[in-house]
């Protein structure tokens, strides 16, 4: 059957096989039909794996490097061993359907999403390529997989352990920071010295005021996670101090690497001043924590952002102040994501009334 001409005006030509004369005039009536729809007659070999393989080859341009090799190997453990061989035209959403079912018992909510994400962005991918006439995959919905690892916060007692149990460590300014000012892990690693300022301003009101500004992160292009999470924090003394301890020790190091360090500019970097990576930190974080009496398996760095939202909110800090710190652009974000470190007691009330009945109860 001619379905088209190419550009140089070569006939287009695709052919249909079967066992039977009624099998091959099914086939080609099928062509027929796509050929009346619009669509190029591609060959039905297409296959799932195909569609995946080609929207991770050609659908993540300008995608962070971290980014691309986690959808990839979500594809080759969890998509291509189960649906890839099947025909692309034949993948139906009760295929799609028993998949997340099955992945359901095994894996997170979170991953079962990124899963069909993944799977619906390849298909898509495939149908503007007239590759398939529908995305079956976008009308299945994401069943609840297992709860994820539930993140916690440290109480002050264990905050102050792992403080003291950082003095020792390299990584003693990062601790401080992340859990003193609240900034992400990914901030702190890309943080660099031309944004801190150990001296203060003695112009501003009081003169002796030291601000760290959060403007990148590791982030593809050095962006910070949202627009609000650009922010200049006032530090607190013992930031200062930690800080000014921490320059010292890179200059050291920085003379005993001599020719080796690569300047940066970066304020947590390796011993020749290379950017540190997240199991670098990870890595060192896990030793302080063991050091401070606590199981260092059940413990992220992370989490030292979840302990500043959770002190804060003990001390009595409105959860408006809290958003602001953390970079959140409303509340909404910060009662969902630190949902367990909100101190649940709301006190205006109590604290209006015995404001306006100072006097107290009257003695009949």
């Amino acid at each position: 059957m001619t379905v088209g001409y190419s550009p140089s005006g070569k006939r287009l030509v695709r052919k249909r096989s079967a066992r039977t004369k009624t099998e091959a005039k099914e086939k080609l009536r099928e062509l027929h039909r796509d050929l009346d729809d619009g669509l190029p007659t591609e060959p039905s070999k297409y296959t799932v794996g195909d569609a995946v393989s080609s929207w991770l080859d050609y659908g993540l341009g300008g995608r962070d490097a971290q980014t691309v090799k986690n959808y990839r190997n979500l594809a080759h453990v969890h998509i291509l061993p189960h649906l890839g061989r099947r025909k692309l035209r034949e993948l139906s959403a009760e295929d799609v359907d028993k998949w997340l079912a099955e992945l359901a018992a095994t894996l997170s909510t979170r991953t079962l999403r990124l899963l069909h994400s993944v799977l619906n962005r390849s298909v898509k991918h495939a149908q503007a390529r007239d590759k398939v006439k529908r995305n079956v995959v976008a009308l299945c919905d994401v069943p609840a997989g297992l709860e994820g690892r539930p993140s916690k916060a440290l109480n002050l007692a264990q905050a102050e352990a792992v403080l003291t149990a950082a003095e020792s460590s390299p990584l003693h300014a990062y601790i401080v920071l992340s859990l003193l000012i609240g900034a992400r892990t990914e901030e702190l690693r890309a943080l660099t010295w031309d944004h801190v300022d150990l001296d203060g301003d003695p112009t501003t009101e009081p003169s002796a005021l030291r601000t760290i500004s959060v403007w990148r992160s590791v982030r593809a292009g050095g962006d910070t996670k949202t627009r609000r999470s650009r922010r200049t924090l006032a530090m607190p003394i013992r930031c200062v101090v930690a800080l000014r301890l921490h320059r010292i020790r890179q200059a050291a190091a920085k003379r005993a690497a001599g020719e080796r360090w690569q300047e940066h500019g970066l304020v947590f970097a390796s011993k020749v001043g290379t950017p540190l990576d997240a199991h670098n930190v990870r890595r060192g974080f896990r030793k302080v924590v063991k050091a401070a009496g606590l199981p260092a398996e059940n413990w992220t760095p992370r989490e030292m952002r979840h302990s500043f939202v959770s002190l804060l909110s003990d001390s009595g800090v409105r959860i408006e102040a809290i958003a602001r710190l953390c970079g959140h652009s409303g509340t909404a974000v910060t009662e969902q994501v630190y949902r367990h470190q909100i101190r649940p007691v709301m006190l205006e009330g109590a604290t209006a009334m015995d404001r306006i009945f100072d006097r107290g109860p009257r003695r009949a």
